[in-house]
């Protein structure tokens, strides 16, 4: 495996910070934000420098029921190419439900929820990594989450689960230790248990970032220092295994750069201590892939995944089993975050609503769930908002109605008053 060094996250708003930031030798960019045609020019700056760019991917499923959609394994690929990464990455992950396999309307998540550990979950997930890794340029590697809930009747730890994913497919890990912090407070997981039970060899780098507790749960909100819990279980890994990369994640809540260089100083010093007593582990090939059908275990973990999506987004009954306390907290947190996205997707919805956004967003999204991405969950919200007669100020609905009319249509629209006019009326005609 190549040997990354030390990187991190590269976000736009500290594009220029990590262009100037010295011991930087690899960034994560975030594949979905990156246009292969149109590639940001402090990316291509510090491709040229030769610092390696890895694209990360949020939104492929892997650890969904249906199969991977083959228009976003290729816009993976062609993000790797364009970037001329060495590997891709992604996540162990379920992030939509619903659909033909449950003869039931497509639900999105906006997040990644965590897949349960069973024997059916496995079968599938080694059969979407293989098709991923078919349809990719370069090797795979994919990240265990943070949870704030667990699945009910599960068969494996995590370390057991991910053992056996990395064995059969041989597909690579991107480890996380910000996230094994979140499932021991979360979940009440052993971090050095679930490290022990790893395949060592098959850890492509790993991830550290920060969080907060609040009542007692951890949230992995990427916006916080790297606590001293997670530079203890990077060490922990560092002392079985010699990661080949490391990397500080960051999303929001950008500090100075000079505090960024410390949070990397002390990763490198937590690898450091890690490496001072150090024994690999050995890890098996990967076996043949099973011909035995996965088609009955994919309705049966579709069935599940879709009943707790569908209690977490649209308000139905909570399936048997689940922590309803916990549930609520991760339906509460699942609205603040599509909140928070469509405000970044759409930023001119909470200029225009001004503090009503928040609130009316929150209590529309109890009753819609989004179905097909942010930006059109921004655009429904607008026209619900405008269908019920709101906001009551008329200044502030004319401005809410001519933005959802500007951006709701095939082209932008033209300034002339004649074209206008017809292609509001087409809409209210379509409408109606």
């Amino acid at each position: 495996m190549e040997r990354l060094g030390t990187g991190i996250g590269w976000r736009p708003e500290i594009a220029d910070a990590v262009e100037n930031m010295p011991g930087i030798d690899w960034v994560e960019a975030v594949a979905e934000n990156v246009c292969p045609g149109h590639l940001p020019e402090s990316l291509r700056r510090l491709r040229e420098r030769g610092v390696t760019v890895v694209p990360h991917g949020v939104s492929l499923g892997l650890g969904g029921a249906d199969r991977p959609d083959a228009g976003r394994l290729l816009a993976l690929a062609e993000r790797a190419e364009a970037l001329g990464s060495p590997l891709v990455t992604e996540h162990i992950a379920f992030v939509r439900a619903g659909g033909p396999l449950t003869a039931s309307p497509r639900l999105e998540a906006g997040h990644l929820l965590p897949v349960p550990r069973t024997r059916d979950a496995l079968a599938v997930l080694c059969e979407n990594v293989r098709i991923a890794q078919d349809a990719l340029p370069v090797p795979l590697a994919v990240e265990n989450i943070a949870a704030l809930l667990s699945w009910p009747g599960e068969e494996m730890t995590e370390g057991q689960f991910l053992y056996e994913l990395a064995d059969r497919t041989g597909v690579r890990l991107l480890i996380d230790v910000a996230n094994l912090h979140t499932n021991h407070v979360n979940r009440g997981e052993d971090p050095a248990e679930a490290l022990a039970g790893l395949p060592l060899e098959a850890i492509a780098y790993v991830h550290v970032a920060g969080g907060f507790e609040r009542d007692g749960v951890w949230h992995d909100s990427h916006a916080h220092p790297v606590p001293r819990p997670v530079l203890d279980i990077l060490t922990e890994l560092a002392s079985r295994v010699s990661p080949p990369g490391v990397l500080l994640e960051r999303d929001e809540n950008f500090p100075e750069p000079a505090e960024l260089e410390r949070e990397l100083a002390a990763i490198r010093e937590a690898v450091e201590k890690g490496g001072g007593a150090r024994a690999d582990g050995a890890w098996r090939a990967a076996a043949e892939p099973s011909s035995v059908s996965t088609e009955p275990a994919r309705q049966r973990v579709a069935l599940a995944q879709t009943a707790l999506l569908s209690a977490l987004v649209a308000g139905t009954p909570v399936p048997e089993g689940f922590d309803r306390v916990r549930l609520g907290v991760q339906a509460r947190a699942l609205a603040g975050k599509r909140a928070d996205v469509v405000a970044k997707v759409a930023p001119e919805l909470p200029v225009i609503l001004g503090a009503g956004y928040r609130p009316a967003f929150l209590a529309y999204a109890q009753g819609a769930p989004m179905t097909d991405g942010y930006r059109r969950d921004a655009l429904d919200f607008a026209e619900h908002l405008l269908l019920a007669g709101e906001p009551g100020d008329a200044r502030v609905r004319r401005e809410l109605r001519e933005w959802w009319l500007e951006r709701s249509g095939p082209a932008p629209r033209s300034r002339r008053p004649g074209i206008r006019l017809a292609r509001a009326t087409r809409r209210a005609l379509l409408r109606r």
